[in-house]
């Protein structure tokens, strides 16, 4: 049962960036964007107007913060060095951060992006202004193929995934609300995941609990980022769910198409249609594969079936840290390698092991929608599928 990374994975983690590092003629690697920086040190926070600067050099890791962040980064056992500014705009983070480059000796850096990010309101100077930047996009690449110790995190999550999912299942009847009927189940798989795990789980949430389950219904589920309707449900409503929990930052993905207590002839029909399509790529997936070819089989049976005008997005995305990551499972995601635009290759529009991926192709009509979502991971001889919630219709109407 995992449920932490291992120490180890950091420090393989900042060796690879700093070989990355000592192949460019920068003194050292700078990360404004958050999920990279718990990447690397572990550090995780929540974006705000408030940047938070790390850098690495080749014996070094040193991080500016807001006041407000000195406690919780302080211990941090990756972290060599701590800055601070007292805040926004009252404090001058970039400045502060490049006095933190200063005092090391940079000159020059690469970094993820020329400055922070305008996140709820901030605007201020490019770290060009004080060092020679150059950009790089190291972490978001690193991130592409996981190691089994985050598979394994990914797994567990699955796990308790399931557990809220079949909790949203049990709750669900005629008369329900949907948004009362995702939080006792969200509370109650949380509960039990927390009473579970105890000590061992690594706290990555504020207020809310680990494990997330709700879904919408009606013609919402038309929409594929639908919002949950305030109507009641009714006999006959379709409902598309969602579950995932978060083990150490990690998440998976969970959905299913189900019904309330009855579906109609043409629910069956749309069912059954996207069941083949979801079959139909995760047969297609392995190691080697290129991933627009997963999109096109899937347009392909669609376009069979009659019903390709009813698909309104690709198959699926890499999952992770980040509840979507790159590769996307896309038709033009060989073009994307290709362009002039990245700094992608050829090698990178193929699967590898290592990558975990939702795979959720929907068709929509104007009155309902039909998607699953499971979470797949490549492995090095084929695929092994995380989320495990039954996919057949029957197993997905609520009786």
């Amino acid at each position: 049962m995992a449920t932490t990374l291992p120490a180890a994975e950091y420090a393989t983690r900042l060796d690879a960036v700093r070989g990355r590092l000592a192949d460019t003629d920068a003194d050292a690697a700078v990360w404004f964007g958050a999920t990279s920086i718990e990447y690397l040190t572990g550090f995780h926070h929540v974006p705000t107007e408030r940047p938070v600067v790390l850098a690495v050099t080749d014996d070094r890791a040193e991080i500016t913060v807001p006041r407000l962040e000195v406690e919780r980064v302080r211990e941090n056992p990756r972290i060599d060095g701590v800055h601070h500014y007292f805040d926004y705009p009252g404090g001058d983070p970039i400045r502060t951060a490049a006095e933190m480059l200063s005092e090391r000796n940079v000159d020059a850096v690469v970094a993820d992006s020329d400055g922070a990010s305008g996140t709820m309101g901030y605007q201020g100077p490019p770290l060009s202004e004080f060092v020679d930047v150059e950009t790089q996009g190291w972490v978001t690449r690193m991130r592409w193929e996981k190691t089994d110790s985050e598979v394994d995190l990914i797994r567990e999550s699955a796990k308790w995934a399931n557990l809220g999912h079949r909790y949203l299942a049990d709750y669900t009847e005629v008369g329900a609300h949907p948004a009362t009927v995702s939080q006792r189940a969200s509370t109650d798989a949380s509960r039990a995941m927390l009473d579970t795990l105890g000590s061992r789980y690594s706290v990555r949430v504020r207020g809310d609990g680990p494990v997330t389950a709700g879904y919408i219904s009606g013609r919402e589920t038309a929409l594929p980022h639908g919002h949950t309707p305030n109507e009641r449900l009714s006999k006959g409503d379709v409902l598309i769910t969602g579950a995932s929990a978060d083990v150490d930052g990690y998440h998976s993905e969970l959905e299913r198409t189900m019904f309330v207590g009855d579906y109609t002839a043409e629910d069956e029909h749309y069912f059954e249609l996207m069941l083949e399509a979801q079959t139909v790529a995760i047969d297609a997936l392995g190691p080697g594969v290129e991933l627009a070819y997963v999109d096109d089989e899937v347009t392909a049976y669609f376009e069979e079936h009659g019903v390709a005008d009813l698909a309104q997005h690709h198959v699926g995305h890499n999952i992770g840290l980040g509840g979507h990551e790159p590769p996307y499972i896309d038709t033009g995601w060989a073009d994307h390698c290709a362009s002039e635009h990245t700094d992608l290759t050829e090698s990178d529009a193929t699967m590898a092991p290592g990558h975990v991926y939702t795979i959720e192709p929907g068709l929509y009509t104007e009155e309902a929608g039909y998607r699953h979502s499971d979470t797949v991971a490549v492995t090095d001889t084929g695929t092994e599928t995380l989320t495990n919630f039954p996919r057949d219709l029957e197993s997905n109407v609520i009786r």
